[in-house]
């Protein structure tokens, strides 16, 4: 479909539709819900809206309001459902939004999510395309969340790793968001379901240039590693591995890194390219929010393969 205000839509995989309300003002719309991957329903739902908002952020918006998707099974105490809704609505709350109701069906298995709106200026969207060779790319959190996520559903993770996961999945990309927002940013995206790798490749593909990630830069959860060298991968990184064959380059990379480079994160950091020059602003100001941030590759003019890792 076209429309002349539709500034985003799906045409190059971005994160949220962007419309445009007047000269200053446009709507950012976005949706998303999953399973649970915790035990603890309030947790559940924190995870789960912290994700939703997420895209809100990539997009270099503001979050305004919220409405709950829910699916709940008549088996489970009603209670159940109060937590997860408790959950969502304090990280909306955080985020600065407001709750104003949903829609829920009854289901076999949990699920909830958020479908947010938010606003951005019309000049100021960020896009996952428009990176420029010879700029950094930044991420934001560190990787490993689905390989642990599937240790703890095995019960396998330590609670060091389950704290570590939950922490960064609870973590809202808001604070990122506050200070990229001050900078030119070309591009940014946020890392969920297709990995660094597939996320990576829609933003180097998009702006025809090859990112070059930096395998002893990227950070991940240390027992990610231990995880992912036991075989503890999810199904969804060998579905990435295989979506993007033949579009990326491996160099040295042993097995258990590759694992997470293409595994699936759930409420996963931005990722964003900028200049050399204001990166090191950034990151201190981004230190300053306690956001683990740092310099993972940069931007080169566009080879065979739309990603080298080396």
């Amino acid at each position: 479909m076209e429309d002349k205000n539709l500034i985003v839509g799906i045409e190059t995989s971005d994160d949220a539709a962007i419309y445009k309300l007047n000269d200053d003002l446009a709507a950012i719309q976005t949706l998303d819900f999953f399973t649970p991957m915790v035990d603890d329903a309030y947790t559940f739902g924190q995870i789960a809206a912290a994700n939703s908002l997420s895209d809100i952020y990539a997009m270099g918006g503001k979050p305004l309001v919220a409405l709950n998707i829910v699916c709940f099974p008549n088996c489970l105490p009603v209670e159940v459902l109060g937590d997860i809704l408790r959950g969502g609505a304090d990280k909306v709350i955080e985020a600065g939004a407001v709750v104003v109701g949903g829609h829920s069906v009854q289901d076999d298995e949990p699920k909830y999510g958020l479908s947010v709106m938010g606003v951005v200026h019309p000049d100021k969207v960020l896009k996952n395309f428009g990176c420029i060779p010879g700029e950094v790319l930044i991420l934001t959190k560190p990787l490993g969340v689905g390989i642990i996520n599937t240790a703890i559903k095995g019960q396998i993770a330590s609670k060091e790793a389950y704290d570590s996961a939950v922490k960064y999945m609870c973590m809202l990309n808001k604070y990122a968001g506050e200070v990229i927002h001050k900078f030119p940013i070309s591009a940014c995206t946020d890392v969920t379901g297709f990995g660094l790798m597939g996320h990576g490749y829609e933003m180097a593909e998009g702006s025809k240039v090859t990112f070059v990630f930096y395998k002893d830069l990227i950070p991940y959860i240390k027992e990610a590693k231990e995880y992912a060298q036991m075989g503890l991968v999810p199904e969804g990184a060998y579905k990435n591995r295989t979506h993007l064959e033949g579009k990326y380059s491996l160099m040295d990379v042993p097995l258990w890194m590759e694992d997470i480079l293409f595994d699936p994160q759930t409420s996963g950091g931005l990722l964003f390219s900028c200049s050399r020059e204001n990166s090191t602003t950034i990151l201190e100001q981004l230190k300053s929010y306690e956001v683990d941030a740092q310099v993972i590759g940069e931007v080169i003019p566009r080879e065979q393969a739309a990603l080298i890792v080396k």
